[in-house]
Order: structure tokens, then sequence, then C-alpha cells
């Protein structure tokens, strides 16, 4: 007998148990797809981030201070003029964007709006690429004036509570009214900024003291000539501030750092879905298994007619062995589409650009393969080893 002739006669005889055949693909389909959306997933979320550092440029340089313990009372604290000293710490560094993050009640007409409060300069705009809109951004002749600059987000949430020319309007940030000078475009957020810009409102660096009195410079970017080894940058701005703000914290965060931090995210992930992949592939397996052994027994009386008439001990364990590999290849294919499917979802949940990899559904139908194998070969070996009186004796 030819393998198609098995392969029809296996699709026959899965037919007439279509519950138990269900159950064993639905196990197969749930280990294949959390194979193929993991693998998917995790390949899109790298080449998002390295789609940012490509828009962004991989030259950036990421610092945030924070003060220990010990420093909590008289602390000292970085101010603009401190800049040009920091800027002057390396001359590979071309852009300083110093920027404070706040938080105050935020209302539109007397309603609440969501967002955060982002005190910069306008050198921030070059260095992460925002684009305006409508108007203007932050300029350094705004100083202490009350102007500001909102987000993508923002402005939508604004333009639903009834508003349509935003520009001069006033918005009111804690207690102080501040007018709106220019309207972001859509921004791509990116893991420099510990902000999102689309729901922030930004205003000069210097009006974040009429917002809060201990508002500090805590964050700063910086961008440096290409081909700089951002290492030796690193140093030398430690060793500037060791020297201006002693005994603080100071971390650094580069496009190296972040994909290793990436990296061990995606690692960790990849095991635990992983084991929940292997738990469901191994729970598939078994149900395989159980329906072969249940139709060996229920088919004894056949395979002692096809012996007597002929068949090899090889041809039966073929027969099964075919109709198990035909179960699970059936669970892995549509475990393929199932786990590309849920990809789909999750880029366009998380804006990701889809792209479709080979090696997710390549390797989840090989793994189907291997399933049936495993967990075909001992019913099809113990099939091949019944009787052949005895079998067609059975009733």
């Amino acid at each position: 007998m030819d393998l198609a002739t098995h392969i029809r006669e296996s699709f026959l005889n899965l037919a007439t148990a279509k519950m138990r055949s269900f159950l064993a693909i639905l196990g197969i389909l749930v280990g294949t797809g959390s194979v193929v959306a993991l693998i998917s997933s995790g390949q899109m979320a790298t080449d998002n981030a390295l789609a940012q550092f490509k828009s962004l440029g991989t030259n950036l340089l990421s610092l945030s201070i924070e003060a220990s313990e010990e420093t909590t009372t008289n602390v000292q604290k970085l101010n603009l003029p401190d800049m040009q000293a920091l800027k002057k710490a390396s001359p590979t560094i071309e852009e300083i964007a110093p920027y404070v993050m706040t938080y105050q009640p935020i209302y539109f007409d007397g309603n609440n709006i969501n967002g955060s409060i982002v005190g910069t300069t306008e050198v921030l705009a070059s260095v992460v690429k925002l684009e305006v809109q409508e108007g203007r951004f932050v300029s350094f002749l705004d100083q202490d004036n009350t102007f500001c600059v909102i987000g993508d987000q923002v402005a939508q949430n604004l333009k639903g509570s009834g508003a349509f020319s935003l520009l001069g309007k006033q918005i009111q940030l804690g207690k102080n009214l501040f007018t709106i000078v220019g309207v972001l475009k859509p921004w791509q957020t990116n893991l420099f900024m510990f902000s999102d810009l689309n729901q922030s409102v930004i205003i000069p660096l210097e009006s974040t003291s009429l917002l809060d009195s201990k508002a500090a410079i805590n964050n700063i970017l910086f961008r440096v000539k290409k081909d700089t080894v951002l290492s030796d940058v690193q140093n030398l701005l430690t060793l500037k501030l060791e020297e201006m703000l002693p005994g603080q914290k100071i971390d650094f965060r580069s496009p190296e750092k972040i994909v290793e931090i990436m990296a061990k995210q995606r690692s960790t992930f990849t095991w635990l879905l992983g084991m929940i992949g292997g738990i469901s592939l191994i729970v598939g397996g078994i149900g395989v298994m159980n329906i072969m052994l249940v139709s060996v027994i229920e088919r004894r009386r056949e395979i002692g007619v096809r012996m007597a008439i002929g068949a090899k001990r090889h041809d039966i364990r073929l027969m099964f062995l075919v109709e198990s590999v035909t179960l699970t290849l059936f669970g892995g294919v549509l475990g393929v589409l199932t786990g590309l499917l849920i990809s789909f979802v999750l880029a366009e949940i998380a804006n990701w650009e889809f792209s479709f990899y080979m090696l997710p559904p390549l390797l989840g139908f090989l793994v189907s393969v291997l399933v049936g194998v495993l967990s075909g070969f001992y019913p099809a070996h113990r099939a091949s080893l019944l009787d052949p009186i005895e079998s067609l004796q059975s009733e």
C-alpha cells in the first residue's frame, strides 16, 4: 500500500472519531500557535526597536539623575547654565537637551485632561525628532513665560471637549494658566524618553518652577558625533557629574544597553511562553497517543484481516504512524495560522509594523511532525505486534 493510500485512510479513520480527534488537534494547535506567536512577536519587537534607533540615530545617550538616601538634605541640583559645562565635558557632544517631568492637574474648559507636564528647551525637538503640526515649539525667548506646546493625544482630547482651533487657547496646569502656542504631530515613542510626548504638555524649562518649586533637571539627552564610542563619553560625563553632584546616582541609557535590556526581557518571556507551549504540546501529544491506542484496540479485527491477506508488520506500523502524523500536522497547520493571527493582532495593538518571518511557520511545521512521530510510534509499534489469529477472533 502506497503512502497516498495511507494518508487517505488516515483522514477517514480520524473522521470516525471526531470529538477525540478535535481534542487532540486542539492541544497541538495551542502549543504550535504559542511557539509561532512568541517567535514572530519577539522578532517584530526587536525590529521595531531597531527602527527607532534608525529614525533617531544610534548616537544618542540618555542620562537620569537620582539623589541617594544619604544626600536627601541639601541636595545640589543642576540648572540650565550647567548644561554648557556638561557639553564641554566631551568634544564629541553636539546637542544636549535637559528635561523635567512634573505632575500637576491639567484642566481645559473645566474638564480634567490626562497627561504629564514636561519642561524642556528647544533643543529637545531636534534630538528626538519632534515635528510641529500647528504653531511653534518652545523657544529660549519664552523663558519664564506661560506658553506651552501640546502633544497629539492631548490635542485630540481637547478637541473632543469641543475645541477646534487650539492655538491661543489657555490650559490650566496646576494653578497657572498657560497659552497654547503649538501642537505636535504624532510622535513615535522611544526608549530614550521616560515620557510619552504625545500625552504631554511641554513648557519652557524655566517655567517648571511656577508649578513645582522643587523641580530640578534630572533627565538629559545627549546627541554625539557619529561613530563616537559612547562608553568614552559616559566616562567623561560621569567624572564631571561626580564633581558637580557628589553622592548622587547617575544612570546612562545607550542603544547597546537598551538592546541588552530588551534581549533579557525577550529571553524571559521566551522561556515562559516556551514552557506554556511545551506543556500544551505534551498534552496534545498525550491526546494523540491516547486516540491512537484506542484506535488500535477498536481496529484489532481490521489489523488481523490486513495481516491475513499479506500485510507486513511494517505496513501496520506505517499505517498508524501516518495517521498520527496526519493528526498532528493538521493541528500544526492550524496552530501556525493561529500564531500568525495572534502576532498580527499584537502588532496592531503595539503599533508595530507587521512582518512575515519564514522561521516560525517552518519551526511550527517541524514541531508538529516531531510530536506526531513521537506520540504515534508506540501505538503503531504495539499494533504491529498484534497476533493475526487473536486479532481475527476479537469482536
